[in-house]
């Protein structure tokens, strides 16, 4: 028996459709992962709080109104390919892959990759791959790619990710200083894929990105 159902779907409730999270998919989602395994044990009974939570490594888990918010903004409809920059704990992996058809991931540090892995495969989420090292020059490889999220502050944008976007592309991003940031989503113009439009989503507070287009340390 899944112990933890009532309270997914209390943070669905409460957390996500009381706060404009209205994209049924991402709503789906969030209410069927499950969060508490991307824990560690000693906070489980703070899995489906409204709050982020430390993980190893000094990084965290997003709040969950924030990871449906910036899934949300992807727009994803099921078959396209997603870029993240930052694997973590793996749980924005996890709704992403169960929202499109493949997810690529980039993690700078291996311990929490590995860990991200272990817990992926547990749950069945073969569609994802994730590679070790700077999330700033991206997935050159496997591009263009229909959605991009960078799930840690930057303080420019990482032009080797604009340049990865596909036409039609979505990119959703908290940029500023160290300490508080802004969420912005990027389009790609399918009509004409040299215009991009930025839009603001907010304020929003992310751990910093440590690499060529983030912080050195």
């Amino acid at each position: 028996m899944d112990r933890y159902k009532k309270q997914r779907m209390r943070m669905v409730e409460t957390q996500l459709k009381a706060r404009d999270i209205t994209d049924v998919r991402v709503l789906k989602a969030m209410g069927i992962i499950p969060r508490h395994l991307f824990i560690d044990e000693g906070l489980i009974n703070q899995a489906y709080n409204d709050n982020p939570l430390p993980i190893d490594e000094h990084q965290t888990i997003s709040q969950p109104y924030i990871v449906a918010l910036m899934t949300q903004a992807l727009e994803l409809k099921g078959k396209e390919r997603v870029l993240e920059i930052g694997t973590g704990s793996g749980y924005q992996t996890a709704v992403l892959a169960s929202l499109a058809d493949r997810v690529f991931s980039i993690e700078r540090i291996a311990s929490l990759a590995t860990n991200a892995r272990r817990i992926l495969d547990k749950l069945n989420f073969y569609n994802v791959a994730i590679r070790i090292g700077d999330g700033s020059y991206g997935w050159k490889d496997e591009a263009p790619f229909d959605a991009i999220i960078i799930t840690a502050a930057i303080p420019e944008i990482p032009q080797y990710l604009v340049e990865q976007l596909a036409a039609g592309g979505r990119m959703i991003f908290p940029i500023g200083g160290r300490d508080v940031q802004t969420l912005y989503k990027l389009t790609r113009s399918l009509e004409n894929p040299q215009e991009i439009i930025k839009e603001d989503l907010g304020g929003c507070r992310f751990v910093s990105l440590i690499g060529e287009s983030g912080w050195k340390k």
